[in-house]
Protein backbone atom coordinates (compact mmCIF):
# COMPACT_ATOMS: atom_id res chain seq x y z
CA UNK A 1 0.00 0.00 0.00
CA UNK A 2 1.47 3.50 -0.76
CA UNK A 3 2.35 5.67 1.79
CA UNK A 4 -0.51 8.54 2.63
CA UNK A 5 0.03 12.36 3.56
CA UNK A 6 2.64 14.48 2.27
CA UNK A 7 6.52 13.31 1.63
CA UNK A 8 8.95 14.51 3.90
CA UNK A 9 11.18 16.94 1.86
CA UNK A 10 14.64 16.64 0.71
CA UNK A 11 16.88 17.75 2.87
CA UNK A 12 18.53 20.73 0.73
CA UNK A 13 14.60 21.25 0.16
CA UNK A 14 14.14 21.33 4.06
CA UNK A 15 16.85 23.45 3.92
CA UNK A 16 15.51 26.31 1.65
CA UNK A 17 12.40 26.16 3.40
CA UNK A 18 13.45 26.79 6.54
CA UNK A 19 15.78 29.95 5.28
CA UNK A 20 12.65 31.07 3.84
CA UNK A 21 10.72 31.16 6.95
CA UNK A 22 13.34 32.76 9.02
CA UNK A 23 14.03 35.34 6.33
CA UNK A 24 9.96 35.88 6.30
CA UNK A 25 9.98 36.06 10.16
CA UNK A 26 12.95 39.01 9.79
CA UNK A 27 11.42 41.06 7.36
CA UNK A 28 7.29 40.69 8.62
CA UNK A 29 8.53 41.44 12.03
CA UNK A 30 10.01 44.68 10.59
CA UNK A 31 8.29 48.19 10.61
CA UNK A 32 6.60 48.23 7.50
CA UNK A 33 7.10 44.32 7.40
CA UNK A 34 3.84 43.59 5.96
CA UNK A 35 5.00 45.58 2.64
CA UNK A 36 7.90 43.32 1.85
CA UNK A 37 8.31 41.77 -1.14
CA UNK A 38 8.44 38.15 -1.38
CA UNK A 39 11.50 38.70 -3.92
CA UNK A 40 13.23 40.47 -1.18
CA UNK A 41 12.34 37.88 1.53
CA UNK A 42 13.80 35.19 -1.71
CA UNK A 43 16.91 37.11 -1.82
CA UNK A 44 17.27 37.76 1.82
CA UNK A 45 17.40 33.81 2.33
CA UNK A 46 19.94 32.88 -0.65
CA UNK A 47 16.95 31.19 -2.98
CA UNK A 48 15.18 31.93 -6.49
CA UNK A 49 11.62 33.28 -6.48
CA UNK A 50 10.67 30.21 -8.03
CA UNK A 51 12.16 28.15 -4.70
CA UNK A 52 9.70 30.23 -2.83
CA UNK A 53 6.91 29.45 -4.73
CA UNK A 54 7.45 25.80 -4.69
CA UNK A 55 7.27 25.60 -1.00
CA UNK A 56 4.44 28.80 -0.45
CA UNK A 57 2.09 29.16 -3.30
CA UNK A 58 0.93 32.44 -1.85
CA UNK A 59 2.32 35.21 0.15
CA UNK A 60 -0.70 34.02 2.69
CA UNK A 61 1.16 30.31 2.98
CA UNK A 62 4.35 32.25 3.60
CA UNK A 63 2.67 34.28 6.49
CA UNK A 64 0.72 31.44 7.77
CA UNK A 65 3.92 28.83 8.10
CA UNK A 66 6.17 31.72 8.89
CA UNK A 67 3.75 32.49 12.17
CA UNK A 68 3.41 28.64 12.85
CA UNK A 69 6.68 28.54 13.17
CA UNK A 70 7.76 31.04 15.43
CA UNK A 71 5.15 29.63 17.67
CA UNK A 72 6.59 26.09 17.37
CA UNK A 73 9.81 27.23 18.51
CA UNK A 74 8.95 29.47 21.40
CA UNK A 75 6.72 26.57 22.57
CA UNK A 76 9.28 23.91 21.74
CA UNK A 77 12.23 25.61 23.69
CA UNK A 78 10.63 24.71 27.16
CA UNK A 79 12.82 21.54 27.18
CA UNK A 80 15.84 22.71 25.88
CA UNK A 81 15.36 25.48 28.99
CA UNK A 82 14.12 23.35 31.48
CA UNK A 83 17.34 20.55 30.57
CA UNK A 84 19.62 24.07 31.14
CA UNK A 85 18.08 26.26 33.65
CA UNK A 86 16.47 25.42 37.19
CA UNK A 87 12.72 25.17 36.52
CA UNK A 88 12.41 29.15 37.57
CA UNK A 89 15.20 30.46 35.85
CA UNK A 90 13.58 28.60 32.26
CA UNK A 91 9.99 30.45 33.29
CA UNK A 92 11.57 33.89 33.44
CA UNK A 93 13.54 33.28 30.36
CA UNK A 94 10.80 31.65 28.42
CA UNK A 95 8.80 34.73 29.53
CA UNK A 96 11.23 36.87 27.37
CA UNK A 97 10.99 34.60 24.75
CA UNK A 98 7.78 35.24 24.48
CA UNK A 99 7.58 38.64 24.69
CA UNK A 100 9.81 39.03 21.89
CA UNK A 101 7.41 36.60 19.92
CA UNK A 102 4.31 38.38 20.66
CA UNK A 103 6.36 41.32 19.23
CA UNK A 104 7.66 40.03 16.11
CA UNK A 105 3.66 38.92 15.67
CA UNK A 106 2.25 42.29 16.12
CA UNK A 107 4.85 43.03 13.33
CA UNK A 108 3.32 41.02 11.24
CA UNK A 109 -0.44 41.68 11.89
CA UNK A 110 -1.29 42.77 8.61
CA UNK A 111 0.04 40.42 6.97
CA UNK A 112 -1.73 37.99 9.50
CA UNK A 113 -4.68 39.93 8.83
CA UNK A 114 -4.54 38.67 5.05
CA UNK A 115 -4.32 35.09 6.17
CA UNK A 116 -7.51 35.46 7.74
CA UNK A 117 -9.48 37.59 5.18
CA UNK A 118 -8.69 34.46 2.45
CA UNK A 119 -10.11 32.29 5.05
CA UNK A 120 -6.83 30.85 6.84
CA UNK A 121 -6.67 30.59 10.49
CA UNK A 122 -3.18 31.27 12.19
CA UNK A 123 -4.28 31.01 15.72
CA UNK A 124 -6.14 27.84 16.01
CA UNK A 125 -3.62 26.00 18.01
CA UNK A 126 -1.83 29.24 19.48
CA UNK A 127 -3.58 29.36 22.88
CA UNK A 128 -3.23 25.41 23.75
CA UNK A 129 0.18 25.71 22.52
CA UNK A 130 1.04 28.68 24.72
CA UNK A 131 -0.86 26.75 27.84
CA UNK A 132 0.65 23.61 27.29
CA UNK A 133 4.25 25.23 27.33
CA UNK A 134 3.56 27.02 30.61
CA UNK A 135 2.04 24.42 31.90
CA UNK A 136 4.93 22.08 31.74
CA UNK A 137 7.42 25.06 33.06
CA UNK A 138 5.20 25.53 35.95
CA UNK A 139 4.49 22.10 36.91
CA UNK A 140 8.45 21.65 36.63
CA UNK A 141 8.62 24.37 39.14
CA UNK A 142 5.85 23.23 41.20
CA UNK A 143 7.94 20.09 41.78
CA UNK A 144 11.06 21.56 43.31
CA UNK A 145 9.33 23.92 45.29
CA UNK A 146 10.52 26.76 43.02
CA UNK A 147 6.74 28.05 42.03
CA UNK A 148 3.45 27.80 43.55
CA UNK A 149 1.90 24.69 42.97
CA UNK A 150 -1.43 26.81 42.38
CA UNK A 151 -0.63 28.09 39.56
CA UNK A 152 -3.24 28.62 36.38
CA UNK A 153 -1.30 28.55 33.08
CA UNK A 154 -3.95 30.35 31.28
CA UNK A 155 -3.17 33.18 33.56
CA UNK A 156 0.19 33.15 33.13
CA UNK A 157 -0.45 33.25 29.40
CA UNK A 158 -3.03 36.20 29.29
CA UNK A 159 -0.60 38.12 32.41
CA UNK A 160 2.13 37.51 29.17
CA UNK A 161 0.02 38.90 27.00
CA UNK A 162 -0.99 42.18 28.84
CA UNK A 163 2.82 42.79 29.85
CA UNK A 164 3.68 42.25 25.92
CA UNK A 165 1.05 44.64 24.61
CA UNK A 166 3.14 47.63 26.36
CA UNK A 167 6.36 46.40 25.27
CA UNK A 168 5.96 47.06 21.85
CA UNK A 169 8.58 50.14 21.93
CA UNK A 170 12.00 49.26 22.65
CA UNK A 171 12.10 52.11 25.03
CA UNK A 172 9.64 50.01 27.05
CA UNK A 173 11.36 46.76 26.49
CA UNK A 174 13.52 47.42 30.21
CA UNK A 175 10.23 48.13 32.10
CA UNK A 176 8.62 45.11 30.51
CA UNK A 177 11.60 42.85 31.59
CA UNK A 178 10.69 44.42 35.76
CA UNK A 179 7.16 43.75 35.12
CA UNK A 180 8.47 39.92 34.12
CA UNK A 181 10.39 39.99 36.96
CA UNK A 182 7.55 41.45 39.46
CA UNK A 183 5.28 38.30 37.78
CA UNK A 184 7.81 35.83 38.43
CA UNK A 185 8.35 37.21 41.92
CA UNK A 186 4.12 36.21 42.67
CA UNK A 187 4.79 32.84 41.19
CA UNK A 188 7.37 32.11 43.43
CA UNK A 189 5.38 33.53 46.55
CA UNK A 190 4.33 30.67 48.95
CA UNK A 191 6.28 27.84 47.06
CA UNK A 192 8.58 25.96 49.81
CA UNK A 193 12.66 26.82 49.16
CA UNK A 194 12.25 30.09 47.84
CA UNK A 195 11.73 31.91 51.53
CA UNK A 196 8.48 33.69 50.73
CA UNK A 197 6.20 31.24 52.46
Amino acid sequence: MPPTGPRPLRADAQRNRDRLLDAAARAFSKAGGAEVTLDAIAKDAGVGIGTLYRHFPTREALVEATYRKELARLCDATAELLASLPPDEALRTWMDRFVDYMTAKRGMADALRAVIASGGNPFSESKARLTEAVTTLTRAGAAVGRIRPDVDAADVVASLGGVSLMAAEPTQREQAGRILDLLMDGLRYGARGTGHA
